[in-house]
């Protein structure tokens, strides 16, 4: 079939993934996901594949052909899989679950490459632009950077003790990160490079974004100084 232009997946608890033709709203596919809910979509940068993030499991489909069946699955996880993503290139995926683990997978291989211990359920994780190191946030509160040339974590800080860091975002040149977390906070700090090619953070604001948890955190992709920060917030309000 011919690829549209711009690729509208859809997923929902109802254990489907739609794909839809987004000028003209028609769904011209529909894939049936009985496993579990899907918890994170992520379309790999050549737009030739979706990955869905599942409970316990990663599937990978293919976005150019009709057939139900992933090209791919993803297993070593054992708990909902929070987060998924691509390096550039497309070569290979990171991963992030609530079993308290970040993975990496080479897409041209089969298996699990790497792994790292997080030591408490994972709920984000986001590559850095210079993709040589992963950042995680967990439901302890932890944010650390996992450097993946050393292979080993890097850099590890604590915003909030025991409050969950549910979202994370940085600047598409590396200058800035931005932590949301369950108390409705955002804090943004400014990333430096150390003199060991270690990621530090130079703290900016402490911003009490919501009145309850934040689901989501984003910031644009254009550059802004760091006195005209421009981001969004996704909040929900605990009644």
């Amino acid at each position: 079939m011919t690829q549209p232009s711009v690729i509208l997946a859809t997923s929902s608890y109802d254990h489907t993934i739609r794909f839809w033709e987004a000028k003209s709203g028609r769904c011209y596919r529909t894939i049936q996901y009985p496993e579990s809910q899907v918890n994170r979509l992520e379309i790999t940068p050549d737009k030739r594949f979706l990955a869905a993030a599942g409970n316990p499991h990663i599937r990978l489909f293919d976005v150019n052909s009709n057939s139900p069946q992933p090209v791919m699955s993803y297993d070593s996880h054992t708990n909902n899989v929070m987060a998924v993503g691509f390096q550039c290139d497309g070569n290979w995926m990171y991963s992030g679950s609530e079993d308290g683990t970040v993975k990496i997978w080479d897409l041209r291989a089969p298996g699990c490459q790497r792994e790292y211990e997080s030591r408490a359920a994972v709920n984000t994780v986001v590559l850095h632009p210079n993709q040589t190191e992963l950042i995680s946030g967990d439901q302890n509160g932890n944010i650390r950077v996992w450097d993946l040339t050393a292979n080993s974590c890097s850099c590890e800080l604590v915003p909030e003790v025991d409050t969950a860091v549910r979202s994370l975002t940085v600047m598409w040149d590396g200058s800035l990160v931005v932590a949301a977390n369950n108390r409705g906070t955002c804090y943004v700090w400014r990333l430096l490079r150390g003199t060991q090619t270690m990621t530090n953070f130079e703290p900016l604001h402490k911003l009490q974004a919501h009145d309850g948890y934040i689901l989501k955190c984003l910031l644009s992709p254009e550059f802004c100084e760091p006195h005209r920060l421009r981001f969004q917030v996704f909040g929900h309000c605990i009644i």
